[in-house]
C-alpha cells in the first residue's frame, strides 16, 4: 500500500492500514519545513494548555501529562511512524511514485488536501500501473464522479491492451474511489451536535439508525441479539456515565447476547430499521432544501393581514350592491371593481343606495393605493435582500450555532438543514466557500472573529440549544467552546480538534469542568480514516458511527470466499466485538436462520479490527 498526502488524514492513514489491517505501507509525505498543518497543532496544543489551566484547576494533572507526551508534528494519534517506509517528497511526481513502488503495489491512496494535485498524481499512477487500486480524497464530488469513470475506463483499456493482463487474475481488482473526509465527517458532527437525531447508514434502499437509550430488561431477541424493544440489535453498550476519556469502564463494541442480558438498564448504542412500516420515522425531512424564495418571505405579516382586510371589504361592497339593486352577483363584483379603481361610470341617476356604495368604494380605492405601493416595496426590498447574508432574527430559540464554513463546515451546515435543525452560522472570512451555501439555503450569518467580545452573542448563544465549532484552527474552537461555556454552563458543545490525543485531553478536562452539560471532542482525520482504509482493501464503507472515543464501521461484503460469513446462518456470521451480520442487501425478508450462500451481499457493522479479519 501508498499513502500519499500532506496532513494528518495520510498520517493516520498509514497507521491505520499498519496497525489495524497489518499491512505494508509506504508513505509519501512533503518534507517537515514544507508541512504547514502540523506547526498549527503544535501551537494549538500550547495554546490550549494555557486556557485549560485557566478554566479549571483540578484538571492541571491531566493537561500537564499531555503536555509531557507530545509527538513530533504529523505523527498520528500518538503513534510515532519509523523512518522505514516514509518518503520525503516536495510534490508528487512521476519519480516519486515511482521510488514508492506504486508500479508493484496493490493500492494506492492520495489524499492531499488540494483536488488539483491529487487528480494529476492518480493520472500518472494509472499509467504506471493500470492494475493499482486508487483512492483520491476530493471535495468537489461532482468532478471525482467523472474522475472514477475516467480511470476506470483507462485501466479497462490499458488491461485489455495488456498482453495476458488479466486483472482478476493477478489477485488484484483496479476500481478507483473517490472519498471526501469532509462528507465521511460531517453526518457524525451534526448528529453529535443535535439531541435526539441519528446517526444513518444508507445501503441499496436500505436505511438503518443507530440511537443511544438505555437497555430494558427481559430476554434477547432470537433474531436480534437485543433485549426486548432495543431495536434492531444492539451495536455497543456505553461507557459508566457516558464517559470515553475517563479511566473507568470501557464501551463495549457489538457485545453478545450474555452480556446485553447483564446490561439492563445500561446506556447503549441500538441500530433501527427505518421504514414506513416500522413505525420508526426518519430524521431527515420529507421536504426537500431548494433555495426558492416562499411567498410569505416577500411581505410583513402586517402587510399580509391589510391585504386581506382590504379583500375583506371589496367582497363586502360587492354583496351588498347584490343585495340594494338585485343585479347579478358577478355584475355587482364587477361594478365595485370599477368604482374601486376610480374607472369612469358615475350614479348620477341611480338610487342613492347606489350613489353611496359607489363612494365606499372609491375611498376603499384610495385606502388600497399605499397598501400595492407598500407591497412593491417590500417585495422589491426582499428581492434585492436574497443574495445577501441573513442576520439572526431576535427571536430565534433552540437553533445550533455553527462556528466555521470551510470544506467541513459547509457540509456540516447542509446536513443540519437537511435534517431541519435551525443554524446559525459565525465566520470570520467573507471570502469562505461556505458562505454561498449559507445564502443559497437563506441560514443566518454573523460575520466576524468567534475570538471578540459579542459575535458569539450576536448569534445569540444564550438561546441555543448546541454549539458546533469546527473552525480550522483548534485554538480558536478551544476558546470559542470556553467562551461559550461562561455564558452558557450548561451548553451542549460539540468541537472539532485536529489530532486525537489533543481532543481526548480537551474532552477530559471540559468534562471535569463542567460535569452536567454534554461535552464531545471529535477528530476528523480519526473519523475519516476508517473509510480510506477500507475503500484501499476494496471495501464498501458504508458509513462510521462514533462510539465514545471509538469508531463502529458499517461495509457491505460479498459473502463468497469468507469462510467466516459463507456457510452461516445470519445468526451465526457474527462475532462478538468484532462484526455482525444485519442485513442481507437485495432481500426485504432476512432471517436469522438463513443460510449465505456464495452471491449474497452483506451489510455488516464491525470494529476496525473485526473488519481486517473478515479480510
Amino acid at each position: 500500500m501508498v499513502v500519499c498526502g500532506d496532513d494528518g488524514l495520510a498520517h493516520r492513514l498509514a497507521a491505520e492500514l499498519r496497525g489495524v489491517y497489518g499491512e505494508q505501507v509506504t508513505l509519501v509525505v512533503p518534507p517537515n519545513e514544507r508541512t504547514a498543518r502540523p506547526p498549527v497543532v503544535g501551537r494549538a496544543r500550547a495554546a490550549s494548555a494555557a486556557l485549560l489551566d485557566r478554566v479549571v484547576s483540578a484538571a492541571v494533572g491531566t493537561v500537564g501529562r499531555t503536555g509531557a507526551n507530545v509527538q513530533p508534528p504529523g505523527t498520528p494519534g500518538g503513534q510515532r511512524l519509523d523512518g522505514e517506509g516514509v518518503l520525503e517528497a516536495a510534490e508528487v511526481t512521476e519519480a516519486v511514485l515511482a521510488e514508492a513502488g506504486v508500479a508493484r503495489a496493490t493500492a494506492l491512496a492520495l489524499v492531499y488536501d488540494d483536488d488539483e494535485t491529487n487528480i494529476r498524481a492518480a493520472l500518472t499512477a494509472r499509467r504506471l500501473n493500470p492494475r493499482l487500486r486508487l483512492v483520491l480524497r476530493l471535495y468537489n464530488r461532482r468532478l471525482g464522479q467523472h474522475i472514477e469513470e475516467l480511470l476506470d475506463q483507462a485501466a479497462a483499456l490499458a488491461a485489455g491492451g495488456d498482453e495476458g493482463g488479466d486483472i482478476a487474475g493477478a489477485g488484484v481488482e483496479a476500481s478507483t474511489t473517490v472519498l471526501s473526509d469532509a462528507d465521511t465527517a460531517a453526518p457524525a458532527l451534526a448528529a453529535t451536535a443535535v439531541a435526539g437525531t441519528g446517526r444513518v447508514v444508507q445501503a441499496e434502499g436500505l436505511l438503518l439508525r443507530a440511537v443511544e437509550r438505555p437497555l430494558p430488561g427481559g430476554t434477547p431477541d432470537a433474531d436480534t441479539g437485543a433485549g426486548a424493544g432495543a431495536g434492531l440489535c444492539t451495536l455497543a453498550l456505553l461507557s459508566g456515565g457516558g464517559d470515553p476519556g475517563g479511566l473507568g469502564e470501557q464501551p463495549r463494541l457489538l457485545p453478545d447476547d450474555e452480556e446485553v442480558r447483564q446490561a439492563a438498564g445500561r446506556q447503549a448504542v441500538v441500530l433501527e430499521h427505518v421504514s414506513s412500516g416500522t413505525g420508526t420515522e426518519s430524521t431527515a425531512p420529507t421536504r426537500r432544501l431548494t433555495g426558492v424564495m416562499p411567498l410569505a418571505s416577500l411581505f410583513s405579516r402586517r402587510l399580509r393581514w391589510s391585504l386581506a382586510g382590504m379583500v375583506g371589504c371589496v367582497v363586502g361592497l360587492a354583496v351588498a350592491l347584490w343585495l340594494a339593486t338585485g343585479i347579478h352577483p358577478l355584475r355587482a363584483f364587477y361594478i365595485t371593481l370599477l368604482d374601486l379603481f376610480a374607472i369612469d361610470d358615475p350614479a348620477l341617476r341611480e338610487p342613492l343606495g347606489r350613489q353611496v356604495l359607489q363612494l365606499l368604494s372609491a375611498l376603499v380605492g384610495l385606502l388600497l393605493l399605499p397598501i400595492l405601493l407598500a407591497a412593491a416595496l417590500e417585495a422589491l426590498g426582499t428581492f434585492r435582500t436574497a443574495s445577501a447574508l441573513r442576520r439572526p432574527p431576535r427571536g430565534i430559540n433552540g437553533h445550533v450555532v455553527l462556528l466555521g464554513l470551510g470544506k467541513i463546515g459547509t457540509r456540516v451546515l447542509t446536513r443540519l438543514r437537511e435534517l431541519n435543525i435551525p443554524v446559525v452560522c459565525v465566520e470570520s472570512d467573507p471570502e469562505a466557500r461556505g458562505l454561498a451555501t449559507a445564502r443559497r439555503l437563506r441560514v443566518p450569518v454573523v460575520l466576524g472573529d468567534v475570538t471578540q467580545e459579542g459575535v458569539l452573542e450576536a448569534a445569540q448563544i444564550h438561546r441555543a440549544q448546541a454549539l458546533l465549532s469546527v473552525t480550522s484552527s483548534d485554538t480558536t474552537n478551544l476558546e470559542a467552546v470556553l467562551y461559550a461555556r461562561t455564558v452558557r454552563p450548561d451548553l451542549r458543545v460539540v468541537l472539532r480538534l485536529y489530532d486525537d490525543d489533543f481532543a481526548t485531553a480537551v474532552y477530559r478536562t471540559l468534562r471535569t469542568a463542567y460535569p452536567h452539560a454534554l461535552t464531545r471532542s471529535r477528530s476528523v482525520t480519526h473519523l475519516a480514516a476508517p473509510a480510506f482504509a477500507g475503500a484501499m482493501l476494496g471495501r464498501q464503507v458504508l458509513g462510521a458511527v462514533a462510539v465514545e472515543r471509538r469508531v463502529l464501521l458499517f461495509a457491505a461484503v460479498d459473502v463468497d470466499g469468507h469462510p467466516q460469513l459463507e456457510g452461516r446462518t445470519v445468526r451465526d456470521a457474527f462475532r462478538a466485538g468484532s462484526w455482525r451480520v444485519l442485513a442481507l442487501l437485495g432481500r426485504t425478508d432476512t432471517a436469522s436462520d438463513h443460510v449465505l450462500e456464495k452471491g449474497d451481499r452483506v451489510v455488516v457493522a464491525a470494529t476496525r479490527r473485526g473488519l481486517a479479519e473478515l479480510r
